[in-house]
């Protein structure tokens, strides 16, 4: 009963007109940040962050939190609309955002994204509300072993990603590893795949210019080889009656990626360190795997774009668990915010609750608050992002390559990366051109550099002995299941193979 008294004590601070004000400002500056490739929360968080020393500390963490929520809900704009993910917690969504785009049902692309994200902040915040010291005591009970051991969960589901092809399935996973294992070994410091001893590639490859230049980049290349050179013009129709008719179908179709999306999401988010990038990934295999119809996803499915955006939202709160009660940020922008909080002189951590529970609870209504109006906002601005799509491929394609030069330059404002953003793309295309599935390429570049040094740590732990993933409680489990998905797939492609062997 304590918690409900307190939720509702901060959901009233956080109606309070000037906190709501903040509120209604941050998500809608946070949905066009979301929404700009290259920017993202991160780089929004930080930019805004001098401009809250104007307020007090209450109203400034609700006001970064709501752009971080907005963030959240507007990287599924550009993704569907322009096949440009906004930001890397939204590569997932392009992967059946875009080709909805392309069938003429953007519509029903965005609602899903939005609906969904909706569901995901509301169970995360629910979670967050209830079990938050319960939760962050399990977040600290996960160390290399635990961690390799999801990792490897996720890497399970990577085959299904890639379809009946094993192979070439097999080949884009270590082409992502090997991308990823580029610039400085995170254990020894040594450089690593330095090609042609050029210094720019020590700092690695940044996923979101990667990201940008296969989705961007890549996809432009590959509709205009589509075409022909022909005009192409999708022409969605809009309507009140037709938003409430995609807001029935993506409730429908959407239902069972959204719920996966969010207490994975949200778990992930959790986890120190870890973000919506993986949990948002991770949630799509997950759904794919366990949908009657794999068939579908990558093709234009509802519950392709429900699950990451359910996922990357619910991260999106989980991340604040670890920040606010362990001092320990769950993610970049929470990385940022933490700073923010030090600076405001609250000092995150166990003690936190007891000696600041206005802001607490304050912060925590803010959650439930800036969800609705996320929401509500992303609604109304649909039209908007319809109207984009009405424009003839031949002005729509060198748009995207601006946006993908620019947002590829904002994110680091290298040269080198805007070349390199532009061979991934070329190379995307290519891949594309034989049948190369791109998705588990892409997943294994935001996971590798993640498994690979909590692999090396927990074989560090055990002097060498590989059975430390199979003693641990939580480890153990996790990774007999990762190896039974791993080998399951391989197992109904040798027992259809023998089938059509004895037909024969």
């Amino acid at each position: 009963m304590d918690v409900f008294l307190l939720l509702s004590d901060g959901m009233l601070l956080a109606l309070q007109p000037l906190n709501l004000a903040l509120i209604l400002i941050g998500v809608s500056v946070g949905l066009f940040i979301g929404a700009m490739p290259g920017l993202g929360s991160v780089n929004g968080v930080a930019i805004l962050l001098p401009i809250t020393f104007l307020v007090p500390p209450t109203g400034a963490i609700i006001f970064l939190a709501a752009i971080y929520y907005g963030a959240m809900y507007g990287g599924a704009i550009s993704s569907v609309a322009l096949g440009i993910p906004g930001a890397s917690t939204a590569v997932a969504t392009t992967f059946d955002g875009r080709p909805l785009a392309r069938q003429g049902r953007a519509s029903l692309a965005l609602v899903t994204a939005a609906l969904a994200s909706f569901v995901g902040g509301t169970i995360a915040n629910v979670l967050f509300t209830l079990f938050a010291p319960l939760l962050a005591g399990v977040a600290l009970s996960f160390g290399p072993p635990e961690i390799f051991a999801l990792m490897l969960l996720a890497f399970a589901t990577f085959v299904g990603l890639g379809g009946d092809d094993i192979p070439k399935t097999i080949f884009s996973i270590c082409f992502g590893l090997v991308i990823g294992a580029i610039g400085f070994d995170q254990i020894s410091g040594a450089p690593r795949l330095v090609l042609f001893d050029m210094s720019d590639f020590l700092k690695g490859i940044g996923f979101l210019v990667l990201a940008i230049g296969v989705y961007g980049i890549g996809e432009m290349l590959w509709t205009i080889e589509q075409t022909r050179g022909e005009v192409e013009r999708t022409n969605p129709k809009m309507t009140v009656r037709g938003m409430a008719a995609d807001a029935k179908e993506a409730t429908k179709r959407g239902w069972k990626g959204s719920l996966i999306g969010s207490f994975l999401g949200f778990f992930v988010g959790v986890l120190p360190a870890a973000g919506a990038t993986p949990g948002s990934l991770m949630a799509y295999g997950v759904a794919k795997m366990v949908s009657r119809k794999p068939e579908e996803y990558g093709r234009g499915t509802p519950d392709g774009v429900a699950a990451p955006e359910a996922a990357n939202n619910a991260a999106s709160t989980g991340s604040m668990l670890p920040m606010l009660t362990l001092g320990i940020p769950g993610s970049p922008t929470t990385a940022i915010l933490l700073g923010g909080m030090v600076i405001w002189g609250l000092v995150p951590g166990p003690r936190l609750f007891a000696e600041e529970t206005e802001f607490v609870w304050g912060l925590i209504g803010s959650f439930y608050v800036s969800n609705l109006a996320a929401l509500l906002i992303n609604l109304a601005f649909i039209p908007l992002f319809i109207w984009m799509l009405r424009m003839p491929f031949t002005i729509l394609a060198p748009m995207i390559f601006v946006l993908s030069i620019v947002g590829g330059y904002a994110a680091t404002r290298s040269m080198f990366d805007l070349w390199l953003m532009i061979a991934f793309g070329i190379g995307a295309f290519f891949l594309r051109r034989f049948d190369y599935p791109l998705a588990p390429a892409v997943l294994a570049i935001v996971l590798g550099p993640i498994a690979e040094p909590t692999l090396r740590q927990s074989l560090l732990l055990s002097s060498g002995d590989p059975s430390i993933f199979f003693t641990r409680p939580i480890a153990g489990p996790i990774t007999v299941i990762a190896l039974i998905l791993i080998f399951l797939p391989a197992l109904k492609l040798l027992r259809r193979g023998g089938r059509r062997r004895a037909a024969g």
